[in-house]
C-alpha cells in the first residue's frame, strides 16, 4: 500500500513508468500493474521530473522593487547602492514576509531547492535573522541553503569580516564574499584566501560572487581554484556570475578552463541578469556578459543556471520560473541543438542540486519523494513551452496543482478545436 502512485510518466531519461511513494520518500520505480495507494495520479504523456532547484538567489532583497526607489539606470552599481538605501529602512518583519511570498511563487513554480545570498554587512544581521526564520518555516517543502555574503566587501566594509563570522555562528549554511568589489586586486585575493580558509576550518561549501564585472583583468576566479586546490575544498566550491570571463582574451582562458575543472569548481552563471547588467559601458558592439558555458560544460565542469534576482534593486522582472532562466541561458549561450537543449534542462535540475550538495534529491528509490509532474512530453518540450507544472509534490504530499493550458479555438469555416496550447498536433 503505497501513500501516492503516480502512474504512466515520462521521466527525464524517457523513460516511461509508475512511481510509489511511501513516508516521504520514493520507494519504488517500476510498472506498479494494480497496486493500491491513497491517492493515485495518473500521469500519461506527462512528463515527471525532479523539482528545480536555483542555486543562486537573493532572497534578503527580492520583492522589494521600488523601495525606496527604482533602479533608473539599470546597472550593477546602481543596483548595489538602492540596495545599500533600502537597509536603512526595512525591517524583519518586512523581509521575512517577502521571502515567504516568494516561496509561495516558487513551491508553484516547481521550485524546491534555492540557495539564496544573504547581506552580512548590516551590523544588525537583521536579513540573517529574517532568512534563518524563513529556512525553519518552509523546511519541511523547500530545501533553503544560505550564503553568508558581504555585499559591500569583506575588507571594504569595516565590519563585514566580524558580521560574516558571526552569522556564519548562527547557522549560515556556506560562506560568501565578493573579490571583485573589495578596494585593490590584491583586497580581492586575501578575501578569497581567508575566506577559503575560513570555510575549510568549519567543513563548509564557499559561493562567491566571482568577476562579475565586464573587466577582462578582473581574474579572482583564478585564486579561487587555487585555493580550493591547496585547502583540500574540491566539489565545494561554487564560482558564481564569472562574467569577467566574457572579455577575456582567448588564450588566457585556455589556461583558466582547465584550473577550474581541476579544482572541481561548480560555475554558476545567471543568465537573465547577466545579461540586463553587463556591457552597460558598451556603445556597440554590446557585450552581454554571460561566461564562457559551452566551453565549460565541455571541459566536465558543472554548470548551473541561477536566478539570482526578482523584482528587485538590481532586475525590475521575474517569477520564480527556472524554466525562463534555462530558456533565457540557452538563447544567450547558442545552446538550441537537441542535446545543448536538454543539458539545459539538467542545468536547473540535477546541476544544480550537484552544486548545492542535495544528498537526497531526484528520481530514484530512496531518494526523498519532491518532485513534479509537467504538461509537456519531455525536457526539451517544457522549455519550450515552459510548461505548467500540474502537480508539485513536496516530501510525498501534493503542495500545489495547476489546471492545463487549455484552449479552445472557435474559428470560422472549421470546426471547434480544443487542444493544448502551442503544441504540436497532427492534423
Amino acid at each position: 500500500m503505497f501513500d501516492l502512485i503516480i502512474k504512466g510518466g515520462s521521466l527525464p531519461d524517457g523513460r516511461v513508468t509508475d512511481i510509489g511513494i511511501t513516508g516521504g520518500k520514493i520507494t519504488a520505480i517500476e510498472s506498479l500493474g494494480t497496486a493500491e495507494a491513497a491517492r493515485t495520479i495518473e500521469a500519461t504523456g506527462d512528463l515527471v521530473s525532479p523539482p528545480f532547484v536555483d542555486p543562486h538567489f537573493h532572497m534578503d532583497a527580492t520583492l522589494s522593487y521600488g523601495l525606496p526607489r527604482k533602479n533608473a539606470s539599470g546597472t550593477l552599481l546602481e543596483g548595489i547602492g538602492l540596495w545599500g538605501e533600502l537597509k536603512q529602512v526595512m525591517t524583519q518583519e518586512d523581509v521575512v514576509a517577502r521571502a515567504l511570498k516568494y516561496c509561495d511563487w516558487a513551491a508553484s513554480m516547481g521550485l524546491l531547492a534555492i540557495r539564496s545570498h544573504v547581506d552580512t554587512c548590516d551590523d544588525r544581521l537583521l536579513g540573517v535573522e529574517a532568512l534563518l526564520d524563513v529556512r525553519e518555516q518552509v523546511k519541511d517543502y523547500i530545501d533553503l541553503q544560505l550564503v553568508a555574503f558581504p555585499q559591500d566587501g569583506f575588507y571594504r566594509s569595516p565590519t563585514a569580516r566580524n558580521n560574516t563570522i558571526r552569522a556564519l555562528d548562527m547557522g549560515v549554511d556556506v560562506v560568501g564574499g565578493i573579490p571583485h568589489f573589495e578596494r585593490t586586486m590584491e583586497d580581492g585575493a586575501a578575501s578569497v584566501k581567508e575566506l577559503c580558509e575560513i570555510a575549510a576550518a568549519r567543513g563548509l561549501q564557499v559561493d562567491m560572487h566571482c568577476d562579475e564585472t565586464d573587466d577582462p583583468l578582473s581574474r579572482h576566479i583564478e585564486t579561487l581554484a587555487y585555493e580550493t586546490q591547496r585547502l583540500g575544498l574540491q566539489g565545494r566550491v561554487a564560482g558564481s556570475h564569472l562574467t569577467s570571463m566574457h572579455s577575456m582574451d582567448n588564450y588566457y582562458v585556455s589556461k583558466l578552463l582547465p584550473l577550474i575543472s581541476e579544482a572541481e569548481i561548480n560555475v554558476i552563471p545567471n543568465p537573465l541578469i547577466n545579461i540586463v547588467l553587463q556591457g552597460r559601458h558598451d556603445t556597440y558592439p554590446k557585450r552581454r556578459g554571460l561566461t564562457r558555458v559551452k566551453e565549460m560544460l565541455a571541459m566536465g565542469i558543472n554548470v548551473s543556471w541561477g536566478q539570482d534576482c526578482v523584482l528587485d534593486p538590481w532586475y525590475s522582472l521575474g517569477t520564480a520560473d527556472m524554466l525562463d532562466v534555462a530558456f533565457m541561458g540557452l538563447h544567450v549561450a547558442q545552446m538550441t541543438s537537441p542535446a545543448d537543449m536538454r543539458t539545459c534542462f539538467d542545468m536547473v535540475t540535477v546541476n544544480s542540486a550537484k552544486t548545492m550538495g542535495l544528498q537526497d534529491y531526484g528520481l530514484r528509490v530512496g531518494a526523498k519523494a519532491s518532485l513534479q509532474i509537467l504538461d509537456a512530453s519531455d525536457p526539451i518540450e517544457a522549455l519550450r513551452l515552459r510548461a505548467t507544472r500540474l502537480y508539485v509534490i513536496a516530501n510525498g504530499r501534493v503542495i500545489s496543482q495547476t489546471p492545463r493550458a487549455d484552449a479552445t479555438l472557435n474559428l470560422e469555416g472549421r470546426p471547434q478545436t480544443s487542444r493544448r496550447r502551442h503544441t504540436v498536433s497532427e492534423n
